[in-house]
């Protein structure tokens, strides 16, 4: 079953924490022991995972990104949100992280980000929980 999250973003460029809310998908679907795999449906958005201790690394990661992918530089995309399909991307559109004990299988400080390029709009996350073989 796909489990899909909503949200709504704030700015054009964002890095919003979804990690409590996969956490919630793999508690509601029982699984103890597996993969969850998520899945930014949108060309202009992605999602990553990175320390979510600082806030600060969000900001120095969009700061860098928007460096080197400016909003204008000459792009021939006629919508004007070129930079946002470059930046997705290149950030990329999912992930699998592993679940053990009904928990995600991160790191200390790693969190998992929503990543906005061409907001703030709604969006979606799509998270689908799959069981290790019995």
């Amino acid at each position: 079953m796909i489990h899909q999250i909503t949200l709504r973003t704030g700015s054009q460029t964002t890095l919003d924490s979804i990690t409590a809310e996969v956490q919630r998908v793999i508690r509601e679907s029982g699984v103890q022991n597996g993969v969850c795999h998520i899945f930014v449906p949108h060309t202009t958005a992605g999602v990553t995972i990175n320390e979510d201790a600082d806030p600060t690394v969000k900001r120095d990661m969009l700061h860098e990104l928007n460096k080197v992918i400016p909003f204008q530089d000459g792009y021939h995309h006629a919508e004007g949100n070129a930079a946002a399909h470059i930046k997705s991307t290149l950030v990329g559109p999912s992930l699998t992280v592993l679940v053990e004990n009904g928990r995600l299988v991160l790191g200390t400080w790693q969190g998992i980000f929503f990543c906005e390029f061409d907001g703030p709009r709604q969006r979606r996350v799509l998270v689908k929980v799959v069981p290790d073989p019995a």
